[in-house]
């Protein structure tokens, strides 16, 4: 099976898979402090929270399969949302509208196969499109990978919040990332 890897802006339709995705990462890593699955209801209401100024893309995978039949081999296509990433407001006061937090997932199967990075440099893309001054990242203890990421696309290291977060029965810091764009 080969792939080819589209990123665009989520539409409603594509709730289920990104809920799927998160709720892999809320039960299976770190990448969250969630701790509950997410209902579709809550994830409704999250996926409006987002609009233009936030937006939410995600990673479309067409796969190209061969099925062998009684009468030969035969090619389908189809598309799967893989993996996520989207701008969310910092904080709720005006001061900090210049200011968004990124967020990323990527469906487990596909991890290391670059999604991730494609997912990253278009959000900054859309980040620096919609004007703003700065981007802030949240990596848990023991994400080396998302640390990786975000230090590898200019996020720079700013602080460590110390065991703030308690997940799979363990107090874990949260590193503050900061990237500037203008």
């Amino acid at each position: 099976m080969s792939a080819s890897v589209q990123i665009r802006r989520a539409e409603l339709s594509d709730l289920g898979a990104i809920t799927e995705i998160y709720n892999e990462a809320i039960l299976t890593t770190t990448a969250t402090f969630d701790t509950e699955p997410k209902s579709k209801a809550e994830q409704v209401q999250w996926f409006q929270s987002h609009g233009e100024r936030h937006p939410i893309l995600v990673a479309v995978v067409e796969e190209v399969a061969v099925a062998q039949g009684e009468e030969g081999a035969s090619f389908y296509r189809r598309a799967k949302v893989v993996g996520w990433v989207s701008l969310n407001k910092w904080s709720d006061r005006r001061a900090y509208d210049d200011t968004a937090e990124a967020s990323l997932y990527v469906k487990a199967e596909y991890r290391g196969q670059g999604i991730g990075r494609k997912l990253q440099a278009a959000i900054i893309e859309e980040a620096r499109r919609l004007g703003f001054h700065t981007l802030i990242g949240r990596v848990a203890e023991g994400s080396a990978v998302s640390l990786h990421l975000s230090k590898s696309f200019g996020f720079v290291h700013v602080g460590t919040l110390k065991e703030v977060g308690r997940k799979f029965d363990q107090l874990l810091d949260v590193h503050i990332l900061q990237m500037m764009l203008d």
